[in-house]
């Protein structure tokens, strides 16, 4: 099978869009939708997005992580399919999309996109997860459409993010489901700086919207933040995270940032390195 893709980056996290309203796209294939999102042998991405027909919004947006599985939802994916969507004209400049987690309003900005993201949920606030012969890791859980646990840090760049991720990514606390794990620095009086190991990616990635959103959480509702707060990727970009602050808490939370085409193509599945071809 030939597929056209787009490559799309949302504030240094990165996709491979596809156009399957016509659900012609083998997605539930988990071993070819890796191989299409792995480094060295596919196109290369950390989230394989199809936007495919709904009968409740403009479009239904299924999102697949690198390793083939699909998952709630993310943050900067439906940003960059905002921009995508649009362009194939699915979609005007305001949009409903269906997700995994509901319908979630988005619309096109001057440089990108901005979408009106899940209610927080689930928080539990001042964990503590012990470890062998080091002091324990004190955090906030917090789902944002995805689960997180969000590690404040005197400085991001000194933690080893793929080891420490890795640990807190799996410990038990989180089960079944694991967690993405933000490391964040506080720079009051509303800005951070945010490293993320995230789940399915198995890796740090170069940004996170639901994670961004997940420490704009925090920050504001344990530190004394005020909106809108503004943090800086890995990848260097710059995410503005607003809503309003009602009754104690952070509420109608919005994500706002750039999205970017990077390259589109095709390419044959039958060139893609399958998981038996590597055995």
């Amino acid at each position: 099978m030939k597929l056209d893709f787009v490559k799309m980056h949302g504030a240094g996290n990165d996709f491979v869009l596809i156009d399957d309203r016509d659900e012609r796209i083998p997605w539930q294939d988990h071993i070819l939708m890796a191989a299409l999102a792995a480094r060295r042998t596919g196109v290369g991405c950390e989230g394989v997005i199809l936007v495919q027909k709904s009968k409740r919004a403009d479009f239904r947006m299924r999102f697949l992580n690198p390793d083939g599985a699909e998952v709630e939802m993310c943050g900067n994916g439906v940003r960059c399919v905002a921009v995508f969507a649009h362009a194939i004209g699915t979609a005007g400049r305001a949009m409903t999309v269906e997700t995994m987690c509901g319908l979630l309003k988005a619309e096109l900005t001057d440089h990108g996109a901005r979408v009106w993201m899940p209610e927080p949920a689930k928080r539990r606030y001042d964990m503590k997860i012990a470890r062998e012969k080091q002091p324990a890791f004190q955090g906030h859980f917090i789902n944002t459409g995805v689960p997180h646990f969000v590690v404040p840090v005197p400085e991001v760049g000194q933690i080893d993010v793929d080891r420490e991720g890795r640990f807190l990514r799996n410990h038990s606390a989180f089960a079944p489901e694991g967690a993405n794990v933000n490391f964040v620095t506080f720079r009051p009086p509303n800005r951070l700086s945010m490293r993320t190991y995230e789940r399915g990616v198995e890796a740090e990635t170069g940004a996170c919207g639901t994670g961004a959103v997940a420490c704009a959480v925090v920050a504001v509702e344990t530190a004394g933040f005020t909106l809108p707060v503004r943090i800086r990727t890995t990848a260097g970009y710059e995410l503005v995270i607003n809503g309003q602050w009602r009754n104690g808490i952070c509420t109608d939370m919005t994500l706002t940032g750039p999205a970017k085409e990077v390259f589109r193509g095709s390419i044959d599945t039958d060139t893609l390195v399958l998981g038996d071809e590597m055995e």
